[in-house]
């Protein structure tokens, strides 16, 4: 998706279910996220990626996987900031 996520730590609990999910995310949204973020990497500036050879094609998803980053991130910061007091 875009070059934050090379730099990104995933940061994961573990639900009543046992399945991994992203703090701040639910099941569904952990699974959309990692989906998202499998993608390759888009020039944002004209909203598409490159693929097969150099083709360029259109971004799908970019949007989304900016909010779930985000929503992840503020939770784990909050919850960062709250265990170091």
């Amino acid at each position: 998706m875009t070059d934050l996520r090379n730099n990104a730590q995933r940061r994961y609990f573990v639900d009543a279910g046992g399945q991994r999910v992203l703090i701040g995310l639910t099941l569904e949204e952990t699974f959309e996220f990692e989906r998202l973020d499998s993608q390759p990497v888009a020039n944002l500036e004209d909203r598409r990626v490159v693929r097969d050879k150099g083709v360029l094609w259109p971004v799908t998803g970019e949007q989304r996987w900016q909010e779930l980053y985000a929503k992840h991130e503020g939770a784990w910061k909050a919850l960062d900031s709250s265990e170091s007091r």
